[in-house]
């Protein structure tokens, strides 16, 4: 209930700022937004906007939906252990230190998230330190300091900025040409309500196949993730840390946090899953 609360309110919120936004845009530029360049005005500002500010705020909202606790002075040696070892990796991939935070989850998982490179997060559940040992948890942080280190964050949300702008532009278009063929001139193209209902359809549909896009490109920086770690740390720690996963109970990370997690998600198919599955992962480390 939390989680739904937070995301709702956030969701809201950003609804709000960006309505602000295109509202002054319009008004500024004198933009109609029933012409196709108004159109692409709105579905740029929500497709970039929304993707951008949940970018911005994803250390925050992390921290909030899964609870964790920021390591700002270590309490005992399993924290300190990561503090120093997320340190050390962090300099040998050449950014800044990350805040590090451990949450309380079954699950063996953690995640990165942050809006740049040196303004980052990375976060590790207790399932993780209870059932892996050093070498492969030491290996998971690498994976995750990589991902940080890649860009992963900002290459994933200007990918989801674009598709975003393409569904809600393709969906809006072909509304309004349903929305005329049904109604003829009786009604304004856009403001009926058939037209919202169709907007709502090609929008669903749409954002199932731009999802089979993004889900391509998340599985691709898994792969460079891994890679990156086994230079950080050493191909066998990241085989033996993906092999333990096998192990894994089912991710509870939802969003922009599972993209960027360890553990290989379950989904209805492939093309969806934002992870490749492990034994790809473990072969191509070979």
């Amino acid at each position: 209930m939390k989680r739904v609360i937070l995301f709702l309110i956030t969701n809201l919120a950003v609804m709000l700022v960006l309505g602000i936004v295109l509202s002054i845009l319009m008004s500024v530029f004198g933009i109609s937004s029933r012409s196709y360049t108004g159109i692409m005005v709105i579905a740029a500002v929500f497709g970039f906007g929304g993707s951008f500010i949940s970018l911005y705020m994803s250390k925050w909202i992390a921290k909030k939906s899964t609870g964790a606790h920021v390591i700002e002075q270590p309490r005992n040696e399993t924290e300190h252990w990561l503090v120093s070892t997320v340190a050390e990796q962090a300099k040998k991939a050449g950014i800044a230190m990350p805040e590090v935070a451990i949450y309380d989850s079954p699950e063996m998982n953690a995640f990165a998230t942050g809006p740049s490179k040196n303004n980052s997060l990375v976060a590790v559940s207790t399932g993780l330190l209870h059932n892996m040992n050093q070498d492969q948890a030491e290996a998971v942080l690498a994976h995750e300091v990589s991902h940080v280190a890649n860009g992963d964050m900002v290459t994933l949300t200007l990918i989801q900025g674009v598709v975003n702008t393409f569904v809600i532009f393709f969906a809006k278009v072909l509304a309004g040409i349903v929305d005329n063929f049904l109604n003829g001139d009786e009604e304004e193209s856009g403001g009926s309500w058939t037209y919202f209902i169709f907007d709502m359809i090609f929008q669903i549909l749409f954002g199932i196949l731009a999802s089979v896009v993004v889900a391509y490109f998340s599985r691709k920086r898994e792969f460079a993730a891994d890679k990156g770690a086994a230079d950080l740390v050493g191909a066998q720690k990241m085989r033996s840390a993906l092999e333990r996963l096998k192990h894994n109970h089912e991710s509870q990370l939802e969003g922009s946090m599972m993209a960027f997690g360890i553990a290989s998600g379950k989904s209805i198919a492939d093309f969806f899953a934002s992870h490749p599955p492990l034994d790809e992962r473990i072969r191509a480390l070979s």
